[in-house]
């Protein structure tokens, strides 16, 4: 009895230090959909560092004491769905509504806009505080999984460059519809699949109680979609494509030299994508 109590306290400890490590130091998350690409792809899977803004109380909204604040081009994970009503952006619209249905799910976007600024979207073109942000156009195209071409450009984001994808199909005209202002508090998200993505512009902005911390690196790639436990399918293992290239990439931006003068630096056939 005793050999089988030490056991139980043995796997109940264990348990708990997982949980606890899951909670307050690092979490994974798989990339479902294609609204991240060309950065991330469908099947990577990656650490969410939940130091960076500080991790969530259990069961409250309160946070502890992070390392820094959320700065423009993390790419952040981050709840949507949880209980509201109004999700604090303003354009020439009313405030933006959460709709109907909104999942209960993580999503991960980049960070484009800060409390205060002023985002808008227009014919392809980001604008923060009416100063549009630069794109270069990339050498190379990027085929999605259902081997759809898209145009790839390098987008610079105040100290941050990060690679977009341009989708030649016509655009969603329910994206350009004003400029929204970021209230004090929330920040603005959007997919680097401009044109095909679920974010800020359709469901407002996210508060720093919904963020669960910042993408850090992938621990593991391959093109098998589905959830979590797909993982654990063995005959994942032995079908499935692995990129192995992806492993222990991070997940950043690159920085943008200040000492170039008049704009950033010049691009060049494969610079990486940030």
């Amino acid at each position: 009895m005793t050999a089988i109590v030490d056991q139980v306290v043995t796997l109940v400890i264990a348990i708990s230090i997982a949980l606890a490590i899951r909670h307050f130091l690092v979490e994974p998350f798989r990339i479902p959909s294609g609204s991240m690409f060309p950065t991330l792809l469908i099947g990577d899977h990656l650490f969410v560092n939940k130091l960076s803004y500080g991790p969530r109380i259990p069961f409250t909204d309160l946070r502890l004491p992070g390392w820094r604040t959320p700065e423009r081009g993390d790419v952040v994970v981050f709840e949507v769905g949880r209980p509201m009503t109004e999700r604090g952006s303003r354009n020439i619209m009313p405030v933006d509504l959460a709709p109907d249905g909104t999942p209960t799910e993580d999503f991960v976007k980049r960070l484009v806009g800060l409390p205060g600024d002023k985002i808008s979207w227009r014919r392809g073109q980001l604008f923060v505080n009416g100063v549009p942000a630069d794109m270069s156009p990339a050498a190379e195209e990027f085929v999605d999984d259902r081997g759809q071409h898209y145009a790839k450009a390098w987008e610079d984001l105040g100290d941050c460059r990060h690679a977009v994808l341009d989708d030649p199909r016509p655009r969603d005209p329910r994206f350009d519809r004003g400029t929204y202002i970021v209230e004090p508090g929330r920040y603005f998200m959007m997919g680097d699949n401009r044109d095909n993505s679920n974010d800020s512009r359709g469901w407002g902005t996210v508060r720093l109680e919904e963020m669960k911390g910042p993408a850090v690196i992938l621990y593991w790639s391959w093109d098998v979609e589905g959830n979590m436990l797909t993982f654990f399918d063995p005959r994942n293992w032995w079908r499935a494509e692995k990129r192995w290239d992806r492993i222990f990439r991070r997940v950043k931006c690159e920085p943008i030299e200040a000492s170039i003068v008049g704009g950033p630096p010049p691009l060049r056939e494969g610079d990486p994508a940030g």
